[in-house]
């Protein structure tokens, strides 16, 4: 039970490096301030270039060329009791950069093709001063290339995007509190592999309607996970970590600078290679949102909700449930955006975006060691980050 303990903490701490990345999940509501601050809607309403990779059949609102520039301030807040009396500590790694560069241009009066470049994650746990959980630092980096190729025909669009995913992960802990021995790690792994988006959407009087399937890419991390059990002496030949597929649905209504949004979408985390062995149920997303246009400016607000994909799995299963909680708490579940644009020119204009995800805490009772009873683990999460970006018409 001792070694079936550590095990558990070592898988999650290295599934642990988009822990406090988690807000769909481990999935960004939205990529793009305009979205962001829209609650994440961004699959039946335009947002130009920005578009590319949500649903690309919507880039087909861009006059010219696009070019849109950016990036969000990312700032998650969790702390993890292990039910030891030792207290409740918290990870460091607290705050990330997430670039975003996208660009569409308008080939003729049907066909539009872009390019672009888009961070969904860059974090980890990091716990090197807390020996309690074996002074683990993890970091996962997840960036995604995308070509969009879009066609428009009296108000209907489709789309396909062909996508290359890099992703690189390190993980490395110490078993026994001294780092001058006993630290474990395979060095940073790195894969680059494809996927594809597509999208659909369809303008008439006001109304847009829009639907998007994004496919599951399987990324495989060479040496990490495994390399961490083989440190506790198990044997484990899984390296594989995969991004889940998607599939959505929305809509949007625009009157006389009022617009209103609506997005579902589903994602298919028991499908996902690593994530289905840890008990992650597929999440249903619902995102609504509301702007306001005048002039050259706008306002913004928004509110997305998705139920945690994790969930007590019972006493008998406190491996995944130490899993979860130490090391890939996607526990937060509300979001409440705000957001705004300014043109500064014909050409010029900024957007930016607030989202908080408010405080949740969630306990599961776990069994201790042999003979030693119970004992209840808690973790506590929070969110918030700025995003700002620049778009260029031409």
């Amino acid at each position: 039970m001792k070694k079936t303990i550590k095990l558990a903490v070592v898988a999650a701490l290295a599934l642990g490096a988009t822990s406090a990345f988690a807000t769909n999940g481990s999935n960004l509501i939205a990529t793009g301030a305009k979205a962001r601050g829209m609650g994440g809607t961004d699959i039946g309403i335009a947002r130009g270039a920005e578009s590319g990779l949500a649903n690309a059949a919507l880039i087909t609102t861009v006059k010219g060329t696009e070019i849109s520039f950016g990036g969000t301030l990312f700032m998650p807040d969790v702390t993890y009791d292990n039910g030891t009396g030792a207290g409740a500590k918290d990870s460091a790694a607290d705050t990330s950069m997430i670039p975003e560069v996208s660009i569409t241009s308008q080939i003729n009066d049907n066909l539009f093709i872009g390019v672009g470049m888009w961070g969904t994650a860059g974090m980890g746990v990091d716990y090197r001063d807390d020996a309690a959980n074996f002074s683990m630092v993890t970091n996962l980096q997840l960036m995604q290339f995308a070509v969009p190729v879009a066609y428009n025909y009296k108000g209907l669009s489709i789309a396909i995007t062909p996508v290359l995913q890099y992703g690189s992960l390190d993980i490395n802990y110490d078993t026994d509190g001294d780092t001058t021995n006993g630290v474990t790690g395979g060095g940073v792994s790195q894969d680059l592999e494809f996927g594809y988006n597509l999208g659909a959407a369809y303008t008439i009087k006001g109304v847009t309607i829009g639907a998007m399937y994004k496919s599951q890419i399987d990324m495989e991390y060479k040496y990490q996970l495994s390399t961490a059990m083989q440190g506790f002496g198990v044997a484990y030949n899984n390296d594989k970590l995969s991004t889940p597929a998607e599939i959505g649905f929305g809509l949007s209504y625009g009157m006389k600078g009022h617009t209103v949004a609506f997005d579902y979408k589903q994602i298919k985390w028991s499908d996902a290679k690593g994530y289905e062995d840890f008990a992650w149920e597929d999440q249903d997303v619902y995102a609504i949102g509301y702007s306001f246009a005048k002039d050259a400016w706008a306002v913004r607000l928004g509110y997305n909700y998705a139920e945690s994909p994790i969930s007590d799995q019972g006493l008998n299963d406190s491996l995944t449930n130490t899993l979860n909680l130490l090391g890939f708490p996607a526990i937060v579940e509300s979001h409440i955006t705000l957001g705004g644009s300014y043109q500064l020119n014909k050409q010029t204009s900024v957007d930016l975006a607030y989202v908080y995800a408010p405080e949740v805490t969630e306990t599961y009772e776990v069994s201790n060691y042999p003979n030693a009873g119970t004992r209840n683990i808690e973790t506590t999460h929070s969110q918030q980050s700025f995003s700002a970006q620049m778009n260029f018409n031409f």
